[in-house]
């Protein structure tokens, strides 16, 4: 992801060279996320029966917000993991299976296993759920389809949630498609585009104020807001959020970048490089070489062990426009065999959202054309997101 590629970004993306990491927030004016405001919640889950919607990334200064609140004797009786699992280990699209909890002897649930939604004899007896997930903004983004069932869940139950709320890194911009509900999925759970500019705790707002639980279902929900936040904050996550998101670049670039996993288009599984760099076994791809490798947390990645010629982008900034189609337009015209650029058109059709893109790309239409026919939906959807606002 030499000069050939940086004009590109230049021209094309509207990129810069200056690394966003470089710009993180005072010292003055940290975000403190909602797990950290203890006196906030504490009241809401002491004396209660207590599920945790947690994984790896459910931390707070003084630990891992299970073992926190089991120090505070909070009554935690069951735990859910979403997709990687509770310590945020696995491949994407590994099954999760149920295990316990051996500091609290709470059974863990999985919710990307069996049932991707917490069922009623998992949630028996339960007076609160609370929801602490680091998400990433972008709607194939699973985490936030297990919010959704969550949600769900607990209204159907009349069961209370409470949502830690925490940044969104991709949370000062809106863009993509908006969902074609014929295309739902757990990569797509709800009419929002790819990127919804929403914190999970106002997501979970949006999903509740505009009926997206179905069956007029209305969770008794409360959200405990970040503080010092806002939607330009610039948000380096502490703790990769999954195994193939390393870094505040990867995050940024991921949008884009997953649109090419469904082709034959390495996005820098099994390298050191997830989601900055792009690149196949043909020459006519880019001057950047690398051979992904089978490894923990990207077995078995596609193109492994092959030479692939790319583009690195490990070292711009992302933040002005992460997300565009120029990428997957762009290797998709230099590619040799484009009858068999795409491996996977039905997952391409779910992540985009449509049906319709992908025959746009395959007729030789621009980026920037293509861009345009969504825009009426999206605009649509930024006066909707206005409703559910929690921060400036």
């Amino acid at each position: 992801m030499k000069l050939a590629i940086l004009g590109f970004l230049l021209v094309s993306c509207s990129f810069s060279t200056k690394r966003l990491t470089e710009e993180k927030p005072n010292a003055d004016t940290k975000v403190i996320v909602g797990a950290e405001n203890l006196s906030e919640y504490l009241d809401l889950i002491s004396n209660k029966k207590v599920g945790l919607v947690v994984n790896h990334t459910s931390m707070t200064k003084k630990g891992h917000l299970v073992d926190f609140l089991h120090n505070k004797k909070i009554n935690i009786e069951a735990i859910f993991a979403p997709e990687h699992g509770f310590r945020g280990e696995a491949s994407a699209g590994d099954l999760i299976s149920n295990s316990k909890d051996k500091n609290t002897g709470a059974p863990i649930y999985s919710l990307y296993g069996k049932n991707k939604k917490p069922t009623q004899s998992q949630l028996k007896g339960l007076d609160v759920v609370v929801f602490d997930i680091q998400d990433v903004g972008v709607r194939f983004y699973t985490y936030i389809s297990t919010l959704f069932y969550v949600q769900q869940a607990c209204a159907e139950n009349g069961i209370k949630l409470i949502v830690l709320d925490r940044p969104n890194p991709n949370g000062h911009y809106v863009a993509g498609p908006v969902l074609d509900m014929a295309y739902t999925s757990f990569v797509g759970i709800a009419p929002i585009p790819v990127v919804y500019g929403l914190t999970i705790g106002e997501l979970a707002g949006l999903y509740n104020g505009e009926g997206y639980l179905g069956k007029e279902l209305i969770c008794d929900l409360t959200v405990i807001k970040n503080k010092n936040y806002k939607h330009k904050t610039p948000y380096d996550l502490p703790i990769k959020p999954s195994p193939n998101l390393p870094n505040y670049t990867s995050i940024l670039l991921y949008p884009s970048l997953c649109l090419m996993e469904p082709t034959q288009i390495s996005v820098g599984r099994g390298t050191d490089k997830q989601f900055q760099i792009l690149g196949g076994p043909d020459s006519h791809l880019g001057e950047f070489l690398f051979t992904p490798k089978d490894m923990p947390g990207a077995e078995n990645p596609v193109n492994e062990g092959k030479l692939c010629y790319g583009d690195d982008y490990s070292q711009v900034d992302a933040y002005q426009k992460p997300f565009s189609l120029e990428f997957i337009c762009k290797f998709y015209h230099n590619f040799t065999d484009q009858s068999t650029f795409f491996t996977n058109k039905k997952f391409f059709n779910l992540l985009i959202g449509n049906d319709w893109v992908i025959k746009d790309i395959e007729a030789g239409l621009s980026a920037n054309e293509i861009e345009k026919k969504w825009q009426a939906d999206l605009e649509k959807f930024k006066i909707t997101r206005k409703k559910y606002l929690l921060y400036e």
